[in-house]
């Protein structure tokens, strides 16, 4: 059953016309009954590599100014609001049948972990963005988040539609009820947002280009769509560092060693993610290791827009200390699943090599530059 044959009162029927978070909402709330319990607990999973809900000083980000950067702020705003993507996540003649049963189970059971991870994530934006709508004043500001809130549901509707052929999907409405909320400040939510949402962008557009080039390795249609997808993440990213820009304060100081932080975490959270899902990888015909890689560099190229400082991902101790952060989070799941006092054992012994590999990788001293006067960058890739 696809969404678009649901009829509801209002203007869309499908969560690729829903002009408004909570019109794409109430189009997800028709469609939970075919939903499943098995999703739905792994989304509700709260782990350090699970995507987690957040919330935050909302009066905070409802006092910013962004007078100072009007010359920016506007055109960015005008193109979200010009909706370049209306109508495009929905499924048309270009998807392909998928052939789940056929499916190799591995690839299967990785790929359906990976499409809830995804919808997980990009719903937790949607309710981040929705609830400053909501609870703000400030019209500019909460104009943005409407937006970016827009964009987000129809992100997660559009994975649910390619969860329900393989019989499973999100109940999205239950999450926003029941999955457990993490507070951050506002500076830490533009921080790991700025990031989620520019590697966003750069690991779809670099599946996107890797798959135009070796189409026989595009196992599921949904690839075909990561082009339009991913511009979305990066008008998103482009939001989050006019946010910044609007207090100078954030990027500089005691605040470059936060913003070191949140470089670290990401990338070495990627890289252990990313290393759980062989299979995946593998039917894309893509080395994790050359992602990885490929993903960083995109991403620190992007992020000297508003960061001093990127990471130095060329660095001896780099790969080496990922792989040991990779081995310890093996070492992690096992003795987890074997339980009892080796199990004890084993997970406080693979979390001492997990957080003395990450120290190795936060003390690298990372690469300083000059930020550019004009901020806004363009799709390059």
């Amino acid at each position: 059953m696809n969404v678009q044959n649901t009829p509801l009162t209002g203007t869309a029927t499908h969560t690729a016309d829903a002009t408004t978070a909570e019109e794409s909402l109430a189009i997800q709330e028709a469609q939970a009954k075919l939903d499943s319990t098995f999703a739905t607990e792994v989304a509700m999973q709260n782990t350090l590599l699970t995507p987690r809900f957040y919330t935050t000083d909302f009066d905070e980000l409802d006092a910013i100014d962004v007078s100072g950067i009007r010359d920016e702020w506007d055109p960015l705003i005008a193109e979200m609001l010009a909706d370049p993507n209306k109508g495009h996540f929905r499924k048309t003649a270009e998807w392909d049948h998928v052939d789940w049963d056929g499916m190799e189970p591995e690839l299967k059971k990785e790929f359906i972990d990976f499409l809830i991870s995804s919808c997980t994530a990009e719903f937790s934006g949607c309710v981040l963005y929705k609830e400053m709508k909501r609870r703000g004043a400030n019209k500019e500001i909460t104009q943005l988040f409407q937006l970016m809130a827009r964009d987000e549901a129809r992100h997660a509707g559009f994975i649910n539609d390619a969860l329900r052929e393989a019989g499973v999907a999100v109940n999205l409405g239950f999450l926003t009820q029941k999955k457990k909320y993490t507070y951050f400040r506002p500076k830490f939510i533009y921080y790991a947002t700025y990031l989620s949402e520019k590697i966003g962008y750069a690991r779809y557009i670099t599946i996107f280009r890797h798959l135009q080039a070796h189409p026989e390795h595009r196992f599921h249609p949904i690839f075909k769509w990561f082009e339009e997808w991913c511009n979305d993440e990066f008008r998103h990213g482009e939001a989050f560092a006019m946010l910044m820009k609007t207090d100078p304060k954030l990027t500089s100081g005691v605040n470059v060693l936060w913003i070191k932080f949140f470089l670290t975490a990401v990338y070495a959270t990627m890289y252990v993610r990313d290393h759980q899902r062989p299979a995946f990888h593998k039917a894309l015909g893509v080395d994790p290791d050359w992602y990885a890689h490929e993903v960083y560099t995109k991403t620190s190229k992007l992020s000297e827009q508003i960061f001093p400082i990127t990471l130095d991902i060329d660095h001896p101790r780099w790969q080496r200390n990922l792989e040991r952060l990779q081995r310890a989070n093996v070492q992690i799941a096992e003795a987890r699943a074997r339980g009892g006092l080796s199990g004890l054992v084993g997970n406080l012994a693979g979390s001492a090599k997990a957080a003395l590999a990450f120290v190795s990788l936060y003390t690298i001293p990372a690469r300083k530059h000059r930020v550019p006067a004009v901020t806004r960058l363009q799709p390059s890739y």
